[in-house]
């Protein structure tokens, strides 16, 4: 157990499993004290139960359950020191196949969501001191493909939003800083699935082609980049974004 996170409370969006599950994890492992969200609530159960954590079910798509969410931790806890916003969705298509009810879904749970994060805890994030907005972008956010428009748009989208918010909190308080995290392609259930359910037997393969270090990323890699983002060693960092590609980028 570590203390880089000690005295801190946290709410992890998308935590009952996957990526949300590890930042949890280790955050946790680190002394804070984390909420994690879902909108999965028998997942959520059994996570938090498995975490010895606190947890609260959330669509985040949803204004209510946001002011709800965040009116619950400050009344059960009283402080709110780190959001990480981390639910999200993928959404494949190109730009002509791509429906606009597809469009609108994966934007409500990918872009919305953080902007409801950000603007629904920042007053209690502000009341409660030194705080950090760590919002899960992508690599995909950055460098595009042809068919996933939907998913390049919202999490382009969150990179600049997370700059915005960043000079938003340093001209109104010194106190909340945010950045975004951009992970290339992560082991986790999700991306498996999709490696497993895929025509092509060489998928996997294919994607690791493309990182210069020859593997795909472990949840592990995002959660210690989201600590590090967490804890006060990154107090002079904000508005801007932690690249986890394994290279990728600088190709």
């Amino acid at each position: 157990m570590g203390n880089r996170l000690k005295n801190k409370v946290a709410l992890i969006t998308g935590g009952a499993q996957g990526l949300g599950k590890e930042m949890a994890r280790s955050m946790i492992a680190e002394g804070a004290r984390v909420v994690i969200s879902d909108i999965n609530q028998s997942i959520l159960k059994d996570s938090a139960k498995e975490l010895q954590c606190d947890y609260l079910v959330l669509d985040v798509t949803s204004k209510d359950q946001w002011q709800k969410v965040v009116k619950n931790i400050k009344e059960d806890i009283g402080s709110l020191n780190i959001l990480v916003n981390n639910a999200g969705m993928g959404g494949g298509g190109d730009v002509e196949s791509t429906d606009i009810e597809l469009w609108d879904l994966v934007h409500k749970v990918n872009l919305d969501s953080v902007f409801m994060g950000c603007k629904y805890s920042l007053p209690l994030m502000r009341d409660s001191g030194d705080g950090s907005i760590i919002n899960i972008s992508s690599m995909s956010g950055i460098v595009a493909s042809h068919n996933t428009s939907a998913y390049n748009s919202s999490k382009a989208a969150v990179r600049h939003l997370s700059k915005s918010v960043a000079l938003h909190c340093a001209k109104s308080t010194n106190l909340v800083r945010c950045n975004s995290i951009h992970p290339v392609f992560t082991r986790t259930a999700m991306v498996q699935s999709m490696i497993d359910s895929a025509p092509e037997r060489n998928i996997e393969q294919k994607l690791i082609q493309q990182i210069p270090i020859r593997k795909l990323a472990e949840p592990i890699d995002i959660a210690n980049a989201a600590v590090f983002l967490a804890s006060d060693e990154s107090s002079f960092i904000t508005g801007t974004e932690l690249i986890v590609d394994g290279g990728l980028s600088a190709t």
